[in-house]
């Protein structure tokens, strides 16, 4: 299990700098040590808690509330097929009943090689390209069979890496320049006179 990075420490307290209260930036921190990782750990929750003046119990609350932050360690590459009105038209049920037995697993689990877990999704919203995948919240579609078979292909050969991160970075490029907060230091509870970052990803 892993703490938080010096890096991301650092990352974290100016992330922290740019909210009138710490406990604001619970959420951004949660995705910062997502992206840390690709899933929370016990200890990394424990410094987001330090960091924002909550209980471990409560970012563990708020982490589990959201589908996008994950408290169990996921894959490498997180896929959601979409089942909802749109797509199962489109024949999602039966791409799903294909990526089951494509990866060798059901609904929740993940890979033994670590590299996939699945997910089934209520709505991803691309219904104009059901049915739709998502992986690593990067979007996919319309996918049948064959289509889907050559996605797994491009992602384990690392065709689509400069496209699809690891699961847990939101975004390759660090915000440099954020809001300006005055105040005392981060740490304290106030915001301090700083450049902000968004704390998710690069």
């Amino acid at each position: 299990m892993a703490h938080l990075s010096e890096e991301n420490l650092e990352r974290a307290r100016r992330l922290v700098a740019v909210y009138p209260e710490r406990r604001s930036a619970l959420i951004p921190l949660c995705h910062l040590a997502q992206a840390q990782d690709g899933w929370l750990t016990e200890e990394a929750m424990e410094d987001v808690a330090e960091l924002t003046g909550v209980t471990p119990a409560e970012v563990r609350g708020t982490a589990s509330f959201y589908d996008m932050l994950h408290t169990e360690p996921v894959g490498r590459h997180v896929v959601a097929v979409c089942t909802n009105i749109a797509c199962m038209l489109g024949g999602a049920y039966e791409l799903l009943e294909h990526v089951e037995e494509r990866l060798g697993v059901r609904v929740g689990q993940t890979t033994a090689d670590g590299e996939f877990t699945l997910e089934e999704a209520e709505c991803l919203a691309g219904c104009d390209t059901a049915p739709c995948v998502q992986v690593n919240h990067r979007f996919f579609g319309p996918l049948d069979a064959d289509g889907f078979d050559r996605l797994v292909e491009d992602l384990a050969s690392g065709a689509l890496a400069h496209e699809v991160p690891r699961h847990g970075i939101l975004c390759r490029v660090e915000r440099t320049v954020g809001l300006r907060a005055h105040g005392a230091a981060a740490g304290a509870g106030d915001a301090h006179g700083a450049h902000g970052d968004d704390g998710g990803a690069r």
